[in-house]
């Protein structure tokens, strides 16, 4: 039948065709709720939804409008301005200044802050994970990093991220300068330091892949065991939350949540994010629509779950795409700052409560 066409009315079927597309393309769905996400998180009963964010984004004045919205954020979490190596990048020389901007933006709109983060393995200045260290030597380090910062923002911060992914997957300690001088001691050593130092603040622990049953959630359930039994100071355990799209059990999720707050801490959504391997369809932004529904269905759920964070509101500074090469549209709104039907899923747990 194409043969019989004339070559100016195939051009023209071809041209409606390329438009039609291209509309399709151009118009993903969008969010429809006009629920605000804090007001409604806190009207459920739980302390935040909140959002991390990072000291170059606090230029672009529309991203700010948003984060500065607190009935739509309560809470933020810096990205990167707390860590080691931008706290203390060599030996007793401290800089809070991206921190501190963070803190004073908190503190402008009325958000709570969680501190991130103050032991981890990565994101340590080479004077750190290359020094030549005793226990003794190393626990004075520790001591003298954690009660520094923890001091500086005292009583401004909720919550401390102490310890920050200490377990590998199948539920071993992760080996790094800490642990290879230390062992799991210097768990003690720094939960104990930020509680003399803030003695207000809670403590956590924070660690990704807890969402799944597994060595990895009962290394974490035993290492709680072991520091309440040893009176060492551990408040709450940050499930991160870092989805691939329909790779959601609500079921492990809420089992490891109920097992770890029965130990008598609480637990946090604390970098959530779902996803996408692209190009995303309009079938994969409902999934992921329906995996925020319940992965905020379960907080719901969880009494002792005391709030969300994602890890970061929009695609535009999501660290998916450069981490995981091939996935991107992770986060609840679009990289032009449009809410999409992940936001909805998100309105939809926090209200049906």
């Amino acid at each position: 039948m194409i043969l019989s066409l004339g070559f100016a009315t195939l051009l023209s079927l071809m041209r409606v065709a390329t438009a039609q597309s291209s509309t399709a393309t151009s118009s993903a769905p969008t969010a429809t709720s006009t629920v605000s996400l804090n007001m409604a998180a806190k009207a459920a009963g739980k302390l935040y939804f909140g959002s991390a964010t990072d000291n170059p984004e606090l230029t672009d004045t529309a991203y700010l409008t948003i984060l500065n919205d607190t009935a739509m954020f309560g809470q933020l979490t810096p990205a990167n301005s707390m860590k080691w190596d931008a706290i203390e990048p060599e030996q007793n020389v401290f800089n809070f200044t991206g921190g501190d901007q963070i803190v004073a933006l908190a503190e402008q709109t009325g958000k709570i802050m969680r501190g991130h983060n103050l032991v981890w393995y990565s994101q340590l200045p080479d004077w750190v994970a290359y020094g030549n260290w005793t226990p003794e030597t190393l626990t004075s380090v520790i001591q003298t990093h954690v009660t520094t910062e923890v001091s500086h923002y005292k009583g401004k911060i909720y919550a401390w991220d102490v310890i920050n992914e200490p377990f590998n997957d199948n539920g071993t300690f992760r080996t790094d300068v800490f642990y290879n001088t230390l062992n799991s001691s210097y768990i003690s050593i720094a939960l104990n330091a930020a509680h003399a130092a803030d003695p207000d603040a809670m403590l956590y622990i924070n660690e990704y892949n807890l969402e799944y049953s597994g060595p990895k959630i009962d290394a974490m359930v035993q290492l709680v065991t072991d520091l309440k039994a040893a009176g060492t100071p551990i408040d709450g355990i940050g499930i991160e939350s870092h989805f691939i799209l329909g790779e959601v059990s609500a079921s492990e999720l809420q089992a490891n949540m109920e097992a770890l707050t029965a130990l008598g801490v609480d637990v946090a959504i604390t970098e959530l994010d779902d996803r996408i391997e692209l190009p995303a369809t309009d079938a994969d932004l409902e999934q992921q629509k329906a995996d925020y529904e319940t992965i905020v269905g379960v907080c719901m759920a969880v009494s002792g779950c005391v709030g969300v964070t994602v890890w970061d509101y929009t695609d535009k500074y999501s660290w998916i795409p450069s981490s995981f090469p091939g996935y991107g549209e992770a986060c609840p709104w679009d990289e032009n700052l449009v809410r999409k039907p992940a936001y909805d899923g998100i309105a939809m747990a926090f209200t049906s409560y």
